[in-house]
């Protein structure tokens, strides 16, 4: 991994506060540094799968009005339903080629779409919005 240097002028209060809990947790305050950057950035979407990546990086541009849309989605009542359909006769081993290959694109779908809300709502988080427990979007 390639390092960067930079200069981050730190008002004297912070620097106090970060070093004193570098030395109370047997950290560098680099190392101390980068692991509080790392957890106050914008959610990675590097670490999802290959299929996804490019949709959830197109959310990081996106504007708040934008995310919370997404955040707030809901599947359809007629996608549940299919997906549940074809999930229960998959259990049942009566799922005919044409039928496996649908709920391959409705399992993916489902994954798309999860994975789009629950970046939309890390992002809008991340920019300061309160966002409500999944349940309730």
């Amino acid at each position: 991994m390639t390092v960067k240097d930079i200069l981050l002028p730190l008002p004297e209060d912070l620097y106090l506060r970060l070093e004193q809990t570098a030395r109370a947790t047997s950290q560098s305050l680099t190392d101390l540094l980068v692991h509080a950057i790392r957890a106050g950035s914008p959610p990675d979407w590097s670490q999802a799968p290959a299929e996804f990546q490019a949709d959830l990086a197109a959310l990081d541009r996106m504007d708040d009005a934008a995310l919370w849309q997404i955040a707030r989605a809901q599947r359809t009542d007629a996608e549940t339903a299919q997906l549940a359909t074809l999930l229960e006769k998959n259990a049942e081993g009566a799922l005919t080629a044409e039928e496996t290959l649908e709920l391959e694109q409705c399992v993916a779908a489902a994954d798309r779409f999860m994975l789009r809300k629950a970046h939309a709502a890390a992002l809008l988080q991340w920019r300061g919005h309160a966002v409500p427990p999944f349940e309730r979007l």
